[in-house]
């Protein structure tokens, strides 16, 4: 999700991969952990500090970095971004973090991974069929869709099936047309296994 802030934002950037799974997890080793201490993707360096949180980087960039806008104006849209972000970042996407996957054992992982999407998915598509326009929040590109576009990658990737999520694609497909989100693609990642990319 940060990645397509920084291409949003036309900002240049340099990538450098962290292997969740080499070497028993790089995000673990001692110069990651300095960065990071959760010993968890991303870490942001910019300006002089560095950044370990998906919404944390993208409010910064929003804060010193103000246009393109991720956040409206409007404090009620503001909110439903936040909402939308947080239902997410939060509510969704740590359920099928590779640590938690790890917990539930090997035999587990895809229904567990299934059913944490689905119900997710489920209260998302409620909310967005009230705030959605051509993106998760009325017709603008925001910090709302930086978390839709990866976390529906990650339903592709545990095969869930997103026929009952009609605005949930909808709005997935508009921003894979947008050259940011195509570029920031998981799929297209210079680290991405070689069964994973597009």
């Amino acid at each position: 999700m940060r990645l397509a802030a920084l291409a949003l934002k036309n900002i240049d950037y340099e990538t450098v991969a962290i292997n969740l799974t080499k070497d028993g997890g790089q995000q673990f080793s001692g110069e990651f952990q300095a960065l990071n201490p959760m010993k968890q993707v991303p870490a942001l360096k910019i300006d002089g500090i560095t950044i370990g949180q998906s919404l944390a980087i993208i409010e910064y960039l929003e804060e010193t970095r103000p246009t393109p806008r991720l956040l409206p104006w409007d404090p009620k849209k503001r909110a439903q971004v936040r909402m939308v972000s947080d239902l997410i970042a939060s509510g969704i996407q740590p359920l099928q973090n590779l640590s938690v996957l790890k917990q539930v054992g090997q035999e587990n992982q895809l229904t567990w991974a299934q059913q944490a999407i689905t119900s997710g998915f489920n209260a998302l598509e409620q909310i967005l069929q009230s705030t959605a326009g051509r993106y998760c929040v009325g017709d603008e590109v925001s910090m709302a869709d930086l978390c839709l576009a990866p976390q529906v990658a990650n339903a592709d990737r545990f095969k869930v099936d997103l026929t009952p999520y009609p605005t949930i694609s909808r709005i997935n497909k508009s921003l894979l047309a947008l050259e940011a989100f195509h570029v920031s693609h998981p799929c297209r990642q210079p680290d991405t296994p070689p069964e994973l990319r597009a």
